[in-house]
């Protein structure tokens, strides 16, 4: 098998993870491997984007509400709501009570039962409303914020494509890049992140820099009892799962970002 290169992990993180006219051209585990360690990459492009609608929109006048649905919309449009279905199929999932292989079956429906529209619902509410709140604050903030949190949601990703985590199904996203990551690498990548986002919110003084820094790990932390939950629940990961733990560290991470006004 040919090794794969850093470019095959970043099409494979683009190519999958965003909508982005980016050919993936190799799918097998080392491509996986490369794509899921880059995935922090594609959350920082997509983060860059919502970052700089949401500060146009305030450039030309608007308030800081408006600036917040855009900046929460842009990763929506760019993953054509991938992860906001899965969000509500894994909700779907796990609130119906059924086994296993039943549970699954009613992730793979077209249609969003209660639990998910509910899910969908408080999340995006809780996701405007904070931004909302930071770009009130200054454009600075809300600006970083949206950064952070897209770079931190594919971060969760990362993580939970390392070694030991099962996918659920054989087939499709969840069990194409199911342990791929070598557990070291993961930590690897979250600690830079972690640093990045701590330089990042240093701008905004030592205590933007704390807690800049404290949403990483525990947005991270949410989406790992996520995780834990889904795997005890349908036996593994699935591309529904993984969708659903990034919007989990997205939210958990402007909560953090929040905290302290």
């Amino acid at each position: 098998m040919l090794k794969s290169s850093p470019l095959d992990g970043l099409r494979f993180a683009f190519g999958t993870l965003t909508v982005l006219p980016v050919r993936v051209r190799r799918w097998d585990r080392g491509a996986a491997r490369g794509g899921m360690l880059g995935a922090p990459v594609a959350g920082l492009v997509v983060g860059a984007c919502a970052a700089g609608l949401g500060l146009l929109l305030l450039l030309l006048g608007t308030g800081p509400l408006p600036a917040a649905v855009a900046s929460a919309a842009v990763p929506a449009a760019l993953t054509r709501g991938l992860h906001l279905d899965g969000l509500a199929d894994t909700a779907d999932g796990l609130g119906s009570g059924k086994p296993a292989e039943d549970a699954l079956r009613i992730m793979k429906q077209s249609d969003i039962g209660p639990f998910g529209v509910i899910t969908l619902v408080l999340t995006l509410l809780a996701q405007v409303a904070v931004l909302a709140q930071l770009y009130g604050d200054s454009w600075a903030r809300g600006a970083a914020a949206a950064v952070t949190s897209a770079v931190t949601a594919r971060l969760a990703l990362t993580c939970a494509a390392r070694t030991g985590v099962p996918a659920a199904r054989p087939e499709g996203l969840g069990a194409a890049v199911a342990g791929v990551v070598p557990v070291a690498g993961a930590a690897a990548v979250a600690a830079a992140v972690t640093l990045g986002s701590a330089a990042w919110g240093w701008t905004s003084g030592p205590y933007g820099a704390l807690r800049a820094a404290a949403a990483v790990p525990l947005a991270l932390a949410a989406a790992e009892l996520l995780l834990r939950r889904c795997v005890n629940r349908f036996g593994g990961v699935t591309g529904d799962v993984f969708g659903a733990l990034e919007e989990t560290a997205a939210t958990a991470s402007l909560v953090v970002l929040a905290l302290g006004g």
